[in-house]
């Protein structure tokens, strides 16, 4: 499968590193809005062709699938350019900068029938069957509280000050919070709550959300873009616990019993970077004909973009595309 990479900012540089390892995929192309940044990643990584526009990438026919590594504030565009030329699309997290863009490009995919998936990268890792399958077989009991938190100390970095680059923890860590709840509580939400503490500019640097399933599960999560964070995933249950070490990237999941005594650690296969298994994914669901991946469903992808839509009418962080 090749792969045309839009942007040349960290984020591409991991998905560059990843297809670099791979053998049934392929770092194809990079697009940038600079001749000259393109040509350098693309020397750097050994990436076949450099295009100083996205446009130019995403007319290129060897291109299999576009991966959208531009700020979320700028996914929009570009992959409705790529979608409506008939491009399969991964799409970066967060998906989109709020649900109306994401209802409006999921029409767009739905309409044209083109591939188009969500790259939060957890959602297709190998720990999700494993914690699942932990549940499933009654090893905690009766899930009841989930607890979540991920922070990193990231100054002030614009992609989280500014508004117009969607700035905030929420879109940025928060989304991981989210997921971590979704993935393993797939009960519908009778009510969710939260609080931050804002920049002054206007974005949320630090926020808790309260979550309430019909299912009787409470789960509070937290994320920060001002502290480092612990960053543990914790799912209690009424004959023990699982503790993830990490809902970023888990390599370990820790099962207590009763009294919270240890029983085992399991670790995770050995990765490259993490971001493997979503291209691996698309390049399946491309095989297999799939619209959407099992794994992030749009359904899904919506519903994640609506809750964060209503936490930020409530805090009053407010983006220039809402």
């Amino acid at each position: 499968m090749r792969v045309g990479i839009i942007g040349t900012g960290w984020i591409a540089e991991k998905a560059a590193i990843t297809l670099r390892a791979l053998t049934s995929c392929e770092a194809y192309a990079v697009g940038s809005r600079s001749q000259e940044k393109a040509e350098a990643f693309a020397s750097a990584w050994g990436i076949a062709k450099a295009y100083g526009s996205y446009s130019e990438l995403i007319a290129d026919p060897e291109v299999d699938l576009v991966y959208v590594g531009t700020p979320h504030s700028h996914h929009y565009d570009v992959t409705r350019e790529a979608l409506l030329a008939g491009k399969p699309c991964l799409v970066e997290k967060a998906f989109m900068a709020n649900a109306r863009q994401t209802e409006d490009i999921l029409a767009i995919a739905h309409q044209h029938q083109v591939f188009l998936a969500e790259a939060i990268w957890t959602r297709y890792q190998p720990a999700v069957a494993i914690v699942r399958q932990l549940i499933s077989s009654g090893r905690i009991g009766m899930p009841r509280l989930v607890t979540a938190t991920l922070g990193y100390s990231m100054g002030d970095k614009p992609r989280i000050m500014r508004p117009d680059l969607c700035g905030g923890a929420l879109l940025d860590l928060g989304v991981y919070a989210l997921n971590f709840v979704r993935m393993f509580c797939d009960a519908d939400i009778l009510s969710i709550d939260g609080t931050c503490v804002k920049s002054a500019t206007g974005m949320d640097l630090t926020n808790a959300i309260t979550i309430v399933l019909n299912d009787g599960i409470l789960a509070n999560v937290q994320s920060s873009a001002q502290c480092v964070g612990d960053n543990i995933g914790v799912i209690a249950g009424t004959e023990g616990n699982l503790i993830i070490d990490n809902i970023n990237n888990p390599q370990t999941i820790t099962v207590n019993g009763p009294d919270r005594t240890y029983i085992e650690t399991i670790r995770v296969p050995k990765q490259i970077t993490g971001y493997e298994y979503q291209f691996l994914t698309c390049r399946q669901a491309l095989i297999d004909g799939l619209l959407e991946p099992r794994e992030m469903p749009h359904a899904e992808t919506l519903r994640i973009m609506q809750l964060m839509d209503g936490l930020r009418q409530k805090w009053g962080v407010r983006y220039p595309m809402d």
